[in-house]
């Protein structure tokens, strides 16, 4: 902007001054908006703010889904009742380990290394098989749902800390303190030609995005409260150094289990399928041949058919 001042200035007496170019005529007209820079910032900040309330509810939103499920979820307490049944049919021998009531998280992804004595098939796979052809009414069809989170939110929630949140959200806090402030400077060293529709408009943005951001902050209350509370259902301990157990260190248990569990799940889906489709090819056969089949009816002869006598 000193350029193109410059440039106005020196050639304003001038007969042959060389133009601005449109780019340079445009840049000049918006600085000549009284207090641009203030302007410019408040909207800048304006069309920020909306991605950041969206990109943290989004998080919130998995975290809880996957809290609530892990926790209440009917599919996941059976899936690990399997887990404690079979766990202790295996140990039976065993009085202390072939009676047990529960069972640590940390578990959970060496099933897949527990293998049958021929070496063929693993404790996860046996599981997974029984779960579905006993508990799963949909299983082989598309309507057959997957019983645990997702690996892909587990992942996610995994990668998630909550001082993070925290951290986004104060930041959010100063950034709207700012942009207030100078809404308030705009707005007071305007003349009315230049007031609106920014002043209308900003304070209808401040006045949401204030209670948008108090929504925020109970909602991250109550999933750190949920995720807490979690962590106490499952009686996770906390690593060395940690305060309190991380999102990283519970969900990366359960992501490792059910990325086994769903590649296990998506193949015996498949088997039960064709063994669906097997039995409904078998039958459509044998209705078949019994429609085919069929006795032809003796018909009267001789003598008698002839004479049309009754005996």
């Amino acid at each position: 902007m000193e350029k193109i001042d410059k440039h106005i200035k020196s050639s304003k007496d001038k007969d042959n001054a060389k133009p601005l170019d449109k780019p340079e005529q445009f840049l000049f007209q918006l600085h000549q908006i009284p207090n641009f820079s203030g302007r410019v910032f408040c909207i800048l900040f304006q069309s920020t703010f909306s991605e950041w309330i969206s990109s943290i509810l989004r998080k919130l939103d998995i975290l809880q889904r996957v809290c609530t499920t892990l926790q209440s979820g009917q599919c996941v307490m059976q899936v690990l009742g399997l887990v404690l049944a079979f766990g202790n049919f295996m140990n039976g021998g065993n009085r202390t380990r072939g009676q047990a009531d529960g069972f640590n998280l940390d578990i959970l992804p060496k099933l897949k290394d527990v293998k049958s004595s021929d070496n063929t098939r693993s404790l996860l796979s046996y599981i997974v098989a029984y779960y579905l052809r006993h508990f799963d009414e949909d299983a082989g069809r598309e309507t057959c749902l997957y019983p645990l989170p997702e690996p892909q939110d587990l992942f996610q929630a995994s990668q998630m800390k909550f001082e993070d949140f925290q951290k986004d959200l104060t930041k959010l806090k100063k950034d709207l303190r700012a942009c207030n402030t100078e809404v308030e400077k705009v707005c007071k060293v305007s003349s009315e030609d230049h007031l609106q529709p920014f002043k209308n408009k900003m304070e209808e943005f401040l006045s949401q995005a204030k209670s948008d951001l108090e929504v925020q902050e109970m909602q991250l209350s109550d999933t750190h409260k949920l995720f807490l509370e979690l962590t106490v259902f499952y009686q996770v301990k906390t690593k060395m150094g940690e305060k309190e157990v991380s999102p990283n260190t519970f969900f990366s248990v359960w992501h490792d289990f059910s990325s086994d569990f769903k590649d296990l799940w998506k193949k015996e889906n498949k088997m039960i399928l064709q063994e669906r489709l097997k039995k409904a090819e078998e039958c459509f056969r044998q209705a078949k041949e019994k429609a085919t089949y069929s006795v032809k009816p003796k018909h009267a002869s001789g003598i008698k058919a002839k004479l049309g006598m009754k005996i």
